[in-house]
């Protein structure tokens, strides 16, 4: 019979770019792509792809990639650090759901061994959509963020323990003590052996390969490694996924950690996919429909009765009404890492097809749910917790309290923020900060700072923050996304504001202005001039040269530089040209107080480019703009024209014929 490998492969790349292009296109994570991409292209829909042992074998990798990457986040300092949160609730919740379906599968009733599966599996929460759903709404280090994030990881490390017992569960009921004793004896002396021999080992022998100085030679050694420090335990009885967990355990504390998680990326997203893909073909969906009521049964105890455990959870142990629905909110769904658990007990048989398929559908149908209940959770915990909503309130009121008029609103404080704001106080100029860091806010506000908690991309917390008279608005995320959705609302309540935003580089300045910032300050490039400009000085050029250079550069860069602003005697410039000026306002400024369209400064033969505030520009700024000791008029016009107007501005029309009539004389 022909080989149909080629073709399968051709399909499957076919499908994946398809589907994962339409999941994009909604916001759906890729893992539920894959998954109806399986159910689509399988044995029991259109069979485009056939369901066989070895592509099942190649789809294993994706599994091990994965625990390696796990291994890889492994952090002692950061399980010490946390270890009241991830210990604590992390072992309640796993251990409490787990029982608790082993009673529901043993009333329905199914076998016991059956019951412990089917806890483990639906124990575990998505990681990976969780986490990113938490980041793209900043919810990361707010309080139900760090109990969600604590109990994932919790949960990751239940795996291996999960992955030893499966196998040990399929055995005969009388040998299962023995097997299990014999399998955790095996797994704890691999961890110790790799551990002992390994470490000392790993990074003299990665630094001896970095050394030869060949990506190629780094890529091989990195799969030898994994690859074979799975074979090691899978040779001990073990799987696959707990050597590669060893390995990127292994490899955390070394100094090529993040080359490492690079190179691993593709390979572990590509193959990972290739394995949801087989667990989507697992899906019967004639027997899925022929089983609908178990499968919203099911459904239902995930939503209902693992997020209820993770609110009894979070209440015993002293969190507010508010924080723990919204916990449970966001751990109510199944995980990636169920799924390597269903396919582990479908392989050994400890699922039978009329529990496997209601488990599988109420699974998947969970993780669709998933991103929608993320997004909204803190509106469903309003909605059930009254109280919480007042707590809200008062913390909004809090902000409100202030008062500020005229003062700089400051979107994250960390060590850009802070600076921020040392500038900013020490000009005399009010500020107010946002941060989502409790720990931060805590801390800076013992020391008299004005901050407060709370996500800069809420239309209730920038109107309580006074975003309606504040001077500008400064944003020091280094995420563009993040920024991006800030700048949308705070355009939104007042599109007048100027906004100042921090970048990583210039690649991210065309999208940042297209969001609606006034400045976008790349810190890289900024980095790069003044150490592009420390080096001119230091090899022997002249300093008016290199601040030439350094003007030319910011001109091409930001709005604020953009146009001329020529010196007064660079040789080859036409002095006669057009050109920009700056005309700062004293304290006997005649302009002062006035409105910009009163002064007419366009029938004098100059346009107003800008007025700047306490370094903010405002583009195009409007005739009824008030000017201010301390402004600067950048004006546009020819070297007349521009003269003619600075002594207006600064002198009025009196000293101005006055002026005139001294140099007729």
């Amino acid at each position: 019979m022909p080989d149909h490998s080629l073709l399968t492969v051709v399909v499957l790349l076919a499908a994946a770019v398809l589907t994962v292009a339409a999941a994009r296109k909604v916001r759906l994570p890729p893992i539920i792509s894959y998954l109806l991409m399986g159910m689509l292209l399988g044995p029991h829909a259109l069979a485009l792809v056939p369901d066989e042992e070895r592509m099942r074998h190649l789809a294993e990798f994706g599994v091990v990639f994965l625990m390696f990457s796990i291994g890889l986040e492994f952090s002692l300092a950061q399980f010490i650090r946390m270890r009241r949160l991830v210990f604590g609730l992390g072992s309640a919740q796993v251990v409490l759901t787990a029982i608790t379906f082993l009673g529901v599968a043993l009333l329905i009733p199914l076998s016991w061994r059956t019951g412990v599966v089917l806890g483990g599996i639906l124990a575990m929460s998505s990681t990976a959509m969780v986490v990113r759903a938490l980041a793209d709404r900043l919810e990361t280090q707010s309080r139900h963020g760090r109990i969600a994030i604590s109990i994932l990881l919790f949960q990751d490390l239940a795996v291996i323990p999960l992955l030893i017992l499966i196998p040990a569960l399929a055995g005969s009921p009388r040998e299962l003590p023995h097997d299990l004793a014999i399998a955790g004896a095996k797994a704890v002396l691999a961890l110790l052996l790799l551990v002992v021999i390994g470490r000392p080992l790993v990074s003299p022998w990665f630094e001896w390969v970095a050394a030869r100085k060949s990506n190629e030679l780094f890529m091989l050694n990195l799969l030898l490694v994994t690859l074979g420090l799975a074979w090691i335990t899978e040779a001990a009885g073990l799987s696959l996924a707990l050597g590669a967990f060893i390995a990127g355990m292994l490899l955390a504390e070394t100094a090529y950690r993040y080359q490492v998680e690079a190179d691993i990326a593709s390979f572990r997203d590509i193959l990972l996919g290739l394995f949801f893909v087989t667990i989507g073909m697992m899906v019967d969906v004639p027997v899925l429909i022929e089983y609908l009521p178990w499968v919203l049964l099911v459904l239902v105890l995930i939503f209902f009765l693992k997020g209820g455990l993770v609110w009894i959870i979070c209440r015993v142990t002293g969190f507010e009404n508010g924080v723990a629905l919204r916990s449970a909110v966001v751990l109510a769904q199944a995980g990636e890492f169920g799924f390597v658990l269903i396919s582990l007990a479908s392989q050994k048989n400890l699922l039978p097809p009329g529990v496997l398929q209601p488990v599988l559908g109420a699974m998947l149908l969970s993780m669709l749910f998933a991103p929608v209940l993320v997004q909204y959770n803190g509106a469903i915990a309003r909605l059930l917790a009254p109280g919480y909503r007042n707590r809200r309130q008062q913390d909004l009121e809090e902000v409100r309290q202030q008062d500020l008029r005229e003062h700089v609103i400051i979107c994250g404080y960390g060590r850009v923020g802070q600076s921020i704001a040392r500038v900013l106080e020490d000009e005399g100029v009010p500020y107010l900060a946002l941060d989502l860091d409790p720990t931060r806010v805590r801390q800076a506000q013992a020391a008299g700072e004005t901050i407060f908690y709370g996500d800069a991309s809420r239309r209730d917390l920038l109107e309580a923050a006074g975003i309606g008279h504040a001077r500008a608005i400064v944003i020091t995320y280094g995420n563009v996304q993040e920024t991006a959705r800030v700048l949308a609302v705070a355009k939104e309540l007042r599109p007048q504001i100027p906004s100042v935003v921090r970048a990583h580089d210039d690649s991210q300045m065309a999208a940042l202005e297209a969001a609606g910032a006034d400045e976008v300050i790349p810190e890289v490039t900024e980095g790069a001039l003044m150490l592009a400009s420390q080096t001119l000085l230091q090899i022997g050029f002249p300093l008016s040269t290199v601040l030439r250079r350094v003007r030319r550069f910011r001109q091409e860069r930001y709005s604020l530089f953009r146009g001329n602003f020529w010196g007064g005697s660079a040789p080859g410039e036409d002095q006669e040209s057009p050109r920009l000026y700056s005309i700062a306002l004293g304290e006997t400024a005649y302009a002062l107080g006035r409105r910009l369209g009163d002064l007419e400064l366009e029938k004098r033969g100059v346009q107003v480019a800008a007025v700047r505030r306490f370094g903010i520009r405002g583009r195009e700024p409007s005739p009824e703009t008030r000017l201010r000791r301390g402004d600067v008029l950048v004006l546009f016009g020819s070297p007349e024209s521009l003269t003619d107007s600075e002594r207006f501005v600064l002198h009025g029309e009196q000293e101005e014929k006055d002026a005139k009539g001294v140099e007729a004389v």
